[in-house]
């Protein structure tokens, strides 16, 4: 039973990273991935189930995990992330349930709850570019009329590109004046900026760090719940 239940695991870590890793590599080149893909993983990872001779439980941990599709799907047609990204996240909840390597907690929301919290590194990345291009002496808001608040706002969600590619606007026109745009751009409604010396905001594949959130949850859980949970 044991050995069963390793191999399960084992083979749904696999088939999840393999699916998360390509998928990525797709999603940077294209900047877009079909449905099918991730249908044929999570009909593949299904099938897993059948690797043990007792398959209740791995059934039960699988309707466990499909809690967060509805709330996934939600975030989708809100424009937060694409449906790529939905998709990734149920796929995952049907092909390696909750699965950790660590003794800290997982739940069906960890690999999400993982992935926003390294949203925070291309964050940092936005307010080192645009530190560095101060002490350079660049006037990165030449021409705009807004506050403090929202200039940092806009340092930390974007900074001025030269030449942007697979980034979103975020300056507008006001009366002749340029101001700082802070409306939360459609994951995949908004078209991308081809302006160039324009303040953007990087278009990067959430999938990217669904894919680190899925990889710290095997090697170390939930990081939020380990928190509040020793």
């Amino acid at each position: 039973m044991l050995e069963s239940l390793l191999n399960y695991n084992i083979a749904g870590v696999i088939m999840a990273l393999t699916m998360l890793i390509i998928g990525s590599i797709v999603d940077i080149w294209k900047r877009e991935i079909h449905d099918y893909y991730w249908i044929g993983f999570g009909g593949a990872g299904f099938l897993l189930i059948f690797l043990d001779s007792d398959i209740i439980p791995h059934l039960v941990n699988i309707g466990i995990a499909l809690i967060i599709a509805p709330f996934v799907i939600f975030i989708w047609r809100l424009g937060l992330f694409g449906g790529a990204d939905a998709f990734a996240l149920i796929a995952l909840a049907v092909i390696a349930p909750m699965t950790t390597f660590s003794e800290n907690p997982s739940t069906p929301f960890t690999t999400l709850s993982n992935a926003v919290i390294l949203f925070f590194v291309p964050v940092s990345i936005n307010v080192i570019r645009n530190l560095i291009s101060t002490m350079k002496h660049e006037n990165i808001f030449e021409g705009f009329e807004e506050t403090r608040f929202r200039k940092i706002c806009a340092i930390m969600i974007g900074y001025k590109a030269k030449n942007p590619k697979f980034c979103f606007s975020i300056e507008k026109t006001v009366k002749g004046k340029k101001k700082i745009n802070l409306k939360i751009q459609h994951a995949e409604n908004q078209n991308y900026c081809s302006k160039p010396n324009t303040w953007i905001t990087p278009g990067i594949p959430y999938l990217l760090l669904i894919t680190g959130g899925f990889i710290i949850q095997l090697m170390y859980g939930d990081i939020i719940l380990s928190l509040f949970i020793k």
